[in-house]
């Protein structure tokens, strides 16, 4: 702390923001986890009662119960669009259409739920890269400070020149200390949401599928 309070105002304001910044980063970290962590828990409960005997109309009703699994959400929407073309145009034997409606309505809805989990990931990405660099901006400025005072008084001892440095390494570590729990975090929930890509679009496959086969599209 005494390497923090004593550092120059530039350095000071360097190492604000990187402490900023790490606690966006752990907060985005921890929301998103539990975000994947409920999503993949619903998406589990969802499919063994979709594939576990519901039809389609009570598996339409208890998707409902899942509003964090992408898949009942996918579900949901291909459904709500299928029944919206009405019975008459099934009589009539429109089945392209009614398949082209729910193609279209499962991209979309992939699309969305993507994206929600995919939002402010990014950021972890953005402080992994430049996190480092920020604290090395004021590493610089903090060196530079200390050799113009050993400049100005004219004594170079090291009891001299050390706290100065010292008091500059210390945004070096912080930018550390932000940008490298952010780049494992990032890695790893991206390998959480490819997961959860994987799994809709694999259900999307088998939907499709089960509703040609019942003569629904």
């Amino acid at each position: 702390m005494s390497l923090i309070m004593n550092a120059g105002l530039v350095v000071k304001a360097v190492m604000l923001g990187l402490f900023f910044a790490s606690v966006l980063s752990w907060a985005i970290i921890l929301l998103k986890r539990q975000l994947l962590k409920q999503a993949t828990k619903q998406n589990d409960a969802f499919l063994q009662g979709f594939w576990g005997g519901w039809n389609i109309s009570e598996s339409f009703s208890r998707a409902a119960d899942y509003p964090q699994s992408p898949v009942a959400k996918s579900f949901q929407a291909a459904i709500r669009e299928l029944r919206k073309l009405g019975e008459e145009k099934k009589a009539a034997g429109d089945n392209g259409l009614r398949g082209d409606v729910v193609v279209r309505a499962l991209k979309k809805a992939n699309t969305v739920e993507m994206a929600n989990l995919e939002s402010s990931v990014s950021w972890l990405a953005t402080v992994a890269s430049a996190a480092p660099f920020v604290g090395l901006f004021g590493t610089v400025w903090g060196i530079m400070s200390s050799f113009q005072s050993i400049g100005i008084s004219g004594n170079a001892s090291l009891a001299v020149v050390a706290p100065g440095i010292s008091e500059a390494l210390i945004a070096t570590a912080i930018g550390l200390f932000a940008a490298i729990p952010a780049a494992i975090a990032y890695n790893f929930l991206n390998a959480k949401i490819k997961s959860q890509a994987l799994t809709l679009d694999s259900f999307n496959q088998d939907l499709l599928n089960l509703l040609q086969r019942e003569g629904a599209i």
